[in-house]
């Protein structure tokens, strides 16, 4: 990892980092791309869990990463739910694992769906 790379962080992986998980401390150092799905995942999530004050602040740490995604992006999203249709992949991980491919950078989750898919860093 270097401090010039990009990677995609799927929510787990912000989730992961949120909760101190040892094994995504050498990805604190990358560049980070997510969108407002993402976000919203996040803090959903936070919000319910730890309430409004720590969920405003991590949301608050991520906001201005947030990229946008075109039509194309969720034609080819929503494809790849289909052809996985089985693995129930959620809408906000598709959509950011061909926002990913589109922009040439590695996928970073540890959700068990995409261990195999390429272009995947698979962290547990």
């Amino acid at each position: 990892m270097t401090t010039s790379e990009t990677l995609f962080f799927d929510t787990y992986a912000l989730l992961e980092i949120f909760y101190g998980n040892k094994d995504y401390e050498k990805f604190l150092i990358c560049n980070v791309a997510i969108t407002k799905l993402n976000l919203f995942e996040l803090y959903h999530k936070l919000h319910r869990d730890y309430g409004a004050d720590i969920a405003d602040k991590e949301f608050d740490k991520y906001a201005d990463l947030s990229i946008d995604f075109n039509n194309e992006i969720v034609k080819e999203a929503a494809k790849l739910k289909l052809m996985f249709s089985k693995q129930d992949l959620s809408m906000a991980d598709c959509i950011g694992y061909i926002k990913a491919k589109q922009l040439g950078i590695k996928f970073l989750t540890g959700d068990k769906q995409f261990e195999f898919l390429p272009d995947v860093e698979f962290v547990k």
